[in-house]
């Protein structure tokens, strides 16, 4: 091969690399809020993105509507301290009410096991009372799989206890308030979501990235055949 197409051809190698390793953390971030927390590998990226369903269970107005922003579940968790919210931009939380439930979406990584026992996904359930929930994971936002419960404040799930390792992916989680536990009535009843982690996850590429990558490869092909 010409000393040319060689160099080329390791250009087109880097190229697809570096494109791959981008934005990837080096080391796991300790991530949490006023009542706990831990590391994420992947950093802000592991943190549920979209609101696909909110449907709380509301009685007498409680939870109040100030508790009710479904958005406050999404992202880096920011709780600091207090129950019941004044108005719902200031809220950094929201309540399910009891027996009500959240269901949110990953949409730049998936969650996974780890192939361990080691926790892999992380639910940040906040406020004053410890409150128990439900989880559920799903690949597809149809099929769902129950995988335990936490109970109250930061605590995480061991997805390989039920069967799912690092083969497995999942976008969607569903958090369910055990309207069997905890207080029954309060304007911020129920489970209290700041946010949700996946700690075992895949980052997914943007389509611009999948693009790069596609060029890349491509370059490098062609380098191939002409060689």
């Amino acid at each position: 091969m010409p000393r040319s197409r060689n160099r080329a051809s390791w250009a087109a190698l880097g190229l697809v690399a570096g494109i791959l390793a981008a934005g990837t953390p080096a080391h796991a971030v300790f991530i949490g809020n006023a009542q706990g927390g831990t590391d994420f590998p992947e950093g802000a990226v592991s943190f549920a993105d979209i609101v696909v369903d909110y449907a709380p269970v509301v009685k007498n107005g409680e939870p109040t509507a100030a508790n009710r922003n479904a958005e406050k579940a999404l992202g880096v968790p920011d709780y600091q301290s207090g129950g019941g919210c004044a108005d719902a931009a200031a809220c950094t939380f929201v309540s399910l009410g009891d027996g009500g439930s959240i269901t949110l979406r990953f949409t730049d990584n998936v969650l996974t096991g780890s192939d361990s026992a080691a926790m892999d996904l992380w639910v940040f359930e906040v406020g004053p009372d410890v409150e128990d929930t439900f989880v559920e994971v799903s690949s597809n936002g149809s099929t769902w799989f129950p995988v335990g419960k936490v109970f109250g404040s930061t605590a995480g799930i061991d997805l390989d206890a039920f069967g799912f390792g690092t083969s497995s992916s999942f976008s969607y989680v569903r958090l369910q308030d055990d309207g069997a536990e905890g207080d029954q009535s309060g304007v911020s009843v129920g489970a209290d979501i700041d946010a949700l982690g996946a700690i075992s996850t895949r980052a997914v590429p943007e389509p611009g990235t999948l693009v790069l990558v596609a060029v890349g490869s491509a370059c490098l092909g062609g380098i191939r055949r002409r060689s």
